[in-house]
């Protein structure tokens, strides 16, 4: 019969590693080898024996130390070797871990059943200026919170919850078929990982009652519709005292009747008059204010603008949630051109044109003009004769 390889050497890792240091070793080489990897390996499935019997002698303090001071001589007669419980619980810690994408990705519960508690998420509409220049709302949830009369425990006072002796505290229970392992909620404590003997009687032992809250909410300035904040530890209350979730809010923003947002940029639309289009000149525009409605600035229209121009005021936009300055407003003109005008109107549009045109006879007064010009010239010449 073949000597036993050292265990150390079995997980490659030294003789002075410590507790943490042996578990990552175990966990690598065990994830290596593991027979659903390595199907019809038959050496795969040795290793990997070997690898779950090192670990529970090595994982062992007083274990370890006979290992240590005899070898392998020091745990015959039944001191080593990996029993059906201990590779269970290193096989469950196992599973949990791939199947929670990596080591410590999964969240566990504690040896006292407590568990983060689940996240809440609702909608919150700002008007254009709350998105703007940032606001406080006050929102009214109704959710679970601690039950005050046990904290949140779930046990009546004077007593506390005790581990759960089926699954050890760990909420699911794991069995063996070969080299398979299967988990499940553990039947006695339904997954909580502790039983209450002792209800609290305000809560019903659940460690939480359904209570209407008010939550308040900072919004940043320059927050937009699609965004969303979250509110830390304000989601649901956690179980047996754990943590609480957090409250994510999602903000939708209402459109405003003359601004249009695209960012941290605005645009508004001016009318101007015909002549103002012309010859340039100044007009107010409505700006976006933190605190009034009809808040405005003067905007220089130049001399020959023409209609859908486009002018920037820069910094008269929405504030930037990076805090680098203001965006920008700009500023549409649309030429108003009267469907009605008096005759008086018309003179001045009529000289108007003229002056346009630069004062030039149009071509049908020169035609009218040109014969009888030519005529007179000809009774001047044959009276001469």
């Amino acid at each position: 019969m073949s000597e036993k390889p050292c265990f150390y050497d079995v997980l490659g890792s030294s003789r002075d590693a410590s507790a943490e240091e042996l578990r990552k070793a175990y966990k690598k080489e065990a994830l290596k080898h593991h027979p659903d990897r390595n199907a019809g390996n038959a050496d795969a499935e040795a290793r990997f024996k070997s690898i779950n019997e090192a670990y529970s002698v090595l994982s062992d303090e007083q274990k370890r130390e006979v290992y240590d001071q005899y070898g392998h001589a020091g745990l015959e007669g039944g001191a080593g070797g990996a029993g059906m419980g201990d590779v269970i619980s290193h096989m469950q810690d196992l599973f949990n871990e791939m199947f929670s994408g990596g080591f410590g990705g999964g969240r566990r519960k504690q040896g006292n059943g407590a568990a983060r508690g689940g996240d809440l998420q609702i909608q919150s509409r700002l008007t254009l200026r709350e998105a703007a220049f940032g606001c406080k709302r006050d929102i009214t949830l109704k959710s679970p919170v601690p039950c005050d009369d046990c904290s949140g425990s779930g046990a009546a006072a004077g007593s506390k919850p005790e581990a759960c002796t089926m699954c050890k505290g760990s909420g699911q229970v794991a069995t063996a078929r070969g080299f398979v392992m299967f988990s499940s909620t553990c039947p006695t404590c339904h997954g909580q990982g502790v039983l209450i003997k002792n209800p609290c009687a305000g809560c019903k032992g659940r460690g939480a009652v359904e209570k209407a809250r008010k939550v308040q909410v900072s919004f940043p300035a320059g927050v937009d519709r699609g965004q969303r904040l979250r509110v830390t530890g304000q989601g649901l209350p956690g179980a047996r005292g754990g943590p609480n979730g957090d409250l994510y809010v999602d903000i939708d923003v209402e459109d405003h009747e003359i601004f249009e947002r695209d960012g941290a940029d605005l645009a508004v639309n001016v009318k101007i008059s015909y002549a103002l289009a012309v010859v340039g000149g100044s007009v107010p525009v409505p700006v976006l204010a933190a605190d009034r409605d009809d808040a405005t600035s003067q905007v220089e229209i130049p001399a020959g603008t023409q209609p859908g121009a486009v002018i920037p005021m820069r910094g008269q936009g929405l504030p930037r949630l990076d805090g680098r300055g203001r965006g920008t407003l700009a500023v549409v003109v649309q030429v108003e051109v009267p469907t009605t005008v008096s005759d008086r109107v018309r003179e001045l549009l009529a000289e108007l044109e003229h002056e346009l045109q630069g004062g030039a006879v149009s071509k049908d007064t020169a035609d009218e003009s040109g014969p009888n010009d030519a005529s007179a010239a000809d009774s001047s010449e044959r009276a001469v004769g």
